[in-house]
């Protein structure tokens, strides 16, 4: 599946809350020193370089993805004369890449072609003893959001169920995580689990988000016939949780992961 990433501003829109949210957690828990030279491969829109820049009080930080889109919306997302936002790959990193402190990726991992190459790539852009870490999402069991969506569409077309995340992804659990990092020659690799929680203030707030097309889940809405659409609201809109005041409290989980080259 071609995952479709040429827009930042409704992809901001879908996931732009749970990127913050667990960036500033990742951080917290990474605890890194401050001044430090950073490499963030996969940027997406900015969120974890957002997150370095207020709470690791970076030296530099150099954004990498792939998407055209994606940098422009960072690079005006990112107006700080410490950041630099580049176009390139975990496999075709910008020539300053080298000789960075801190080599960290975003809830991208999974979305590398090449997990074990890329984090190789990773490592090799780092002084030696620098830091690797990471953070994805844990699809099948911890991202509610994508579990209840991924659910209602898979019980209305069961076509759906080999798009699902949790299922495309299987590095996205602890021990996958581990062992890819093994193979990557990276050493003394802790992962942990990171939980961050959203209230959405009613159905409507929770389900536009889906309709942007950019992403995994949106890109299956945007596919849909106006039928099928309304189908699969219908459908969430029954299985979801509702409070009595009719907004909807969810739980997001990362696994994040610390490492030395």
């Amino acid at each position: 599946m071609s995952d479709p990433w040429l827009d930042g501003q409704p992809y901001e829109y879908f996931m732009g809350r749970w990127s913050r949210l667990v960036a500033s957690a990742f951080l917290r828990w990474l605890s890194p020193a401050s001044g430090l030279r950073w490499l963030d491969v996969g940027c997406g829109t900015g969120a974890l370089s957002e997150a370095i820049l207020a709470h690791a009080a970076p030296a530099a930080v150099l954004a990498v993805d792939p998407s055209d889109a994606f940098i422009a919306y960072a690079s005006h997302r990112l107006a700080d004369t410490r950041v630099i936002c580049r176009v390139g790959d975990a496999l075709n990193l910008p020539d300053d890449a080298q000789a960075m402190q801190v080599a960290a990726s975003g809830l991208a991992l999974n979305f590398f072609p090449e997990p074990v190459a890329a984090l190789r790539s990773m490592r090799r852009a780092v002084q030696p003893d620098g830091i690797v870490a990471l953070y994805v999402w844990d699809y099948a069991d911890g991202m509610e959001m994508l579990r209840y969506f991924w659910d209602s569409a898979a019980a209305l077309d069961p076509r759906a169920r080999t798009l699902d995340e949790g299922v495309r992804f299987p590095i996205c659990r602890p021990d996958a995580l581990r062992q890819v990092c093994v193979e990557a020659e990276l050493h003394h690799v802790e992962v942990a689990g990171i939980e961050v929680s959203q209230t959405f203030t009613d159905f409507a707030d929770f389900w536009m988000p889906f309709l942007g097309g950019q992403g995994p889940a949106p890109a299956y809405v945007a596919g849909l016939s106006q039928a099928g659409r309304l189908a699969l609201e219908d459908h969430l809109r029954a299985n979801l949780s509702v409070q009595t005041d009719g907004s909807l409290h969810l739980v997001a989980r990362a696994w994040a992961v610390r490492a030395v080259a």
